[in-house]
């Protein structure tokens, strides 16, 4: 531990990367289950303190850390609260823009086990190109239920340390595997339909009990040969917008999807 005299004594620039570093340290042991100690605990909330008479932080965020509750007798959910609202108020004062990377996961490991699947609901990532996409993607097909994932050969990598961030432990969990150049689509058994525009409506749509939703990429969406395969089998589901945007995310199209699904078989207990 960095004595509190000669934090004090470093530039403000250095000090608030310095305690920032401790507190992301800190979380990020909690989040693999590792409670700080007694000393620990007071030790960080001295820092808090300490940060909380630097008068050159706004008073909205001087009372924001007077309030935070970082000691032995703080509950672990407020305890995490408090290092969290640190973290994230020094990354904001020291320049750094808060991106998917500076979230920590709070779930620890996975348990296999405890995944519930629909038989049947599989995914087909053509040429995703960013690995936040990728990971975000696994999280939310593993959250609805999604039993196996495969990707284009041009497809962002799971195991990129930008899509296991994102994933948060998910790409570990739900099967996946990567096709050949030589394989794609024409080796995997459908039905098959499209996450495309110019389908039918996400609320119109017939969900089938199996199938591979084929969600395309970000800039150019599903590639002719895949739409052609979809719209032979299954057709297209269209997410309505009414913004001056008229598009969404990939991943949050895709989450947008993937629940309807969800939601059809539940309803219709097919699964």
């Amino acid at each position: 531990m960095i004595p509190l005299h000669k934090l004090g004594q470093l530039p403000r620039s250095q000090r608030l990367r310095k305690i920032g570093k401790i507190f992301a340290e800190a979380e990020y042991r909690m989040s693999l289950g590792e409670l700080p100690s007694a000393n620990g605990l007071s030790y960080l909330g001295e820092l808090a303190k300490l940060l909380s008479r630097d008068e050159a932080f706004s008073p909205a965020v001087v009372s924001a850390l007077r309030a935070l509750k970082i000691d032995p007798e703080a509950e672990e959910k407020e305890l995490r609260r408090g290092l969290n609202t640190v973290r994230h108020i020094l990354l904001a004062e020291t320049g750094k823009q808060t991106a998917d990377w500076d979230f920590i996961d709070h779930e620890g490991r996975l348990d296999p086990a405890k995944r519930q699947p629909f038989p049947g609901m599989k995914i087909y990532l053509e040429d995703i190109r960013s690995p936040f996409n990728v990971g975000a993607m696994f999280r939310t097909a593993e959250s609805f239920g999604a039993e196996r994932i495969y990707l284009s050969p041009l497809c962002a990598d799971p195991t990129h340390p930008r899509a296991e961030r994102t994933a948060m432990g998910c790409t570990d969990i739900i099967p996946w595997e990567r096709l050949s150049e030589s394989a794609g689509l024409e080796d995997l058994e459908g039905p098959f339909f499209a996450l495309e525009t110019g389908g039918t409506k996400l609320d119109s749509f017939h969900f089938p009990k199996q199938a591979i939703m084929i969600v395309g990429s970000e800039e150019l969406g599903v590639s002719p040969q895949s739409l052609a395969r979809a719209d032979n089998s299954l057709g297209r589901v269209s997410i309505p917008v009414y913004g001056a945007k008229g598009s969404l995310n990939v991943s949050v199209a895709f989450g947008i999807a993937l629940q309807a699904w969800t939601s059809a078989l539940v309803l219709h207990e097919t699964f």
